[in-house]
């Protein structure tokens, strides 16, 4: 009697048995649910409350685009932008007198900061408004000669009180801008001839300004929302304008939500600007940025096949 060994009891083509599928049951989390119910609840019962109050919302169309309102806004955003410039030409002077081994230089830079950071914004917008009682005069020769009231005007009040606070504190940003820059490229730049000044605006500067953009677009956004105190001063501001239309009017708190609209809409306008500043300086530092949101909504379009393709 013989024996097929190559005969085995079950069919030829079976393939062995391997492990099971493991079968992933995701995770409950009804704590989820429950703060979202809660969350929207919440939100529903302050819709509610406002569209119960006795509010004229009818006003805030009705003078969204009024011209006092408009004039306002411009000189809001005229005070931003020079109020900034004024404060970052000062932030990089003070950071590298901070930075200046030079003991004189960077004690002054110093003391600015700690001053200037140290006092509120509206107390330095008064102190400035009221310095007649020091200065009864000013006077610069044959250039400009008038009493101290009458040359500081609310306009140059707020730009100094915004401006200069400010500087102190696009000092600091500025200043650890320029420490995130490695000394071994500022010492290779002094090898090769360059001077310090050509150093920090060719080499160190735009290096840092990785690290400098993205607290300054918060101070920008800051600085926004700041000029309202202004209006303490006499300044016509978006805020002061809407102050005053409000008493007029009889809808003194529908013009403050006429304001703070305007405020929302500059401020997202600002965001969008500083998302796109932040990703121009940060091409170098990582090998792909991350999508835009147009592109991710691109992406999420189906896409179109070529003429003359039929599916």
């Amino acid at each position: 009697m013989t024996v097929d060994v190559n005969k085995t009891d079950g069919p030829a083509d079976t393939p062995p048995a391997g492990p099971e599928a493991i079968k992933a049951i995701p995770v409950r989390h009804p704590g989820r649910y429950v703060s979202a119910a809660i969350a929207l609840g919440l939100l529903g019962s302050i819709i509610y409350a406002f569209a119960q109050g006795n509010i004229n919302w009818g006003a805030v169309p009705e003078y969204f685009f009024n011209g006092r309102v408009i004039e306002g806004l411009l000189n809001t955003l005229l005070l931003t932008i020079v109020s900034m410039l004024i404060g970052i030409v000062g932030g990089i002077l003070l950071a590298v007198m901070r930075l200046s081994k030079n003991p004189v230089t960077s004690s002054i830079a110093w003391f600015y900061i700690w001053f200037f950071r140290g006092t509120p914004v509206l107390v330095q917008l008064f102190v400035w408004f009221n310095l007649g009682i020091v200065f009864t005069y000013i006077n610069l020769g044959p250039i400009y000669k008038d009493y101290w009231s009458v040359f500081m005007t609310p306009l140059l009040t707020a730009l100094l009180g915004l401006g200069l606070n400010e500087a102190a504190y696009m000092a600091e940003i500025c200043r650890a801008g320029l420490l995130s820059v490695d000394e071994g490229q500022t010492e290779a730049s002094h090898a090769l001839g360059m001077s310090h000044a050509k150093t920090l605006r060719r080499i160190v500067i735009p290096q840092a300004m990785r690290v400098i953009v993205p607290p300054t677009g918060n101070e920008v956004i800051n600085m926004l929302k700041t000029t309202s105190l202004v209006s303490a001063v006499g300044y016509m501001d978006l805020f002061k304008v809407a102050q005053d239309i409000g008493q007029r009017a009889g809808s003194v708190v529908e013009m403050f939500f006429l304001a703070s609209a305007w405020y929302l809409i500059l401020t997202s306008i600002f965001s969008v600007g500083q998302y796109y500043l932040e990703r121009y300086y940060a091409k170098g530092s990582t090998r792909s940025l991350p999508p835009t949101p147009i592109q991710r909504f691109k992406g999420m379009l189906p896409a179109r096949r070529p003429k003359g393709v039929s599916a």
